[in-house]
């Protein structure tokens, strides 16, 4: 597919605060691996082939193997997954999908088992930023498959 528009460009302020917020998720406690668990799975709900791209290669740059990332779409099956994984995924699916299910009182249960109050707004603030790139990237078709891992994400 043709790339649409060059959204980084022509919304440079746009984009700079959306990065801000990136920066302060690396840096906000929540580990690496499940923010890149989080970010491929709700680029796999919102159909994203950028994102899925980016972050499949920079979740492979931190460690993940290959089987939990085939997996991950059916992680509620898949025994690869720590119960912190499952609850981090089951709140991303809910938060993506929040049109659905309005986010259930038995998924936010689950993910207050696992996570501190801090933990869960830090991890919802990841979900929101992976759904806004999931929805630029998709909207203006951002070139697919050259995305190159940074060392040391």
């Amino acid at each position: 597919m043709e790339t649409r528009l060059d959204y980084k460009k022509l919304s440079p302020e746009g984009i700079k605060a959306m990065a801000a917020l990136e920066a302060y998720l690396h840096h906000c406690g929540l580990e690496r691996p499940l923010l890149e668990l989080v970010k491929v799975r709700a680029s796999q709900i919102n159909g994203c082939a950028h994102c899925l791209d980016m972050h499949t290669k920079d979740a492979r740059a931190a460690g993940e193997t290959e089987q939990r990332l085939y997996a991950l779409s059916a992680w509620e099956e898949a025994p690869f997954f720590t119960e912190r994984e499952r609850a981090a995924l089951a709140w991303t699916e809910a938060v993506t999908l929040v049109e659905r299910s309005r986010v259930p009182d038995a998924v936010f249960g689950l993910a207050r088992k696992h996570f501190s109050d801090k933990e869960l707004s830090d991890l919802t603030l990841a979900v929101i930023a992976i759904n806004g790139w999931n929805r630029l990237a998709v909207s203006f078709r951002a070139e697919v498959g050259s995305y190159r891992p940074r060392p040391n994400g």
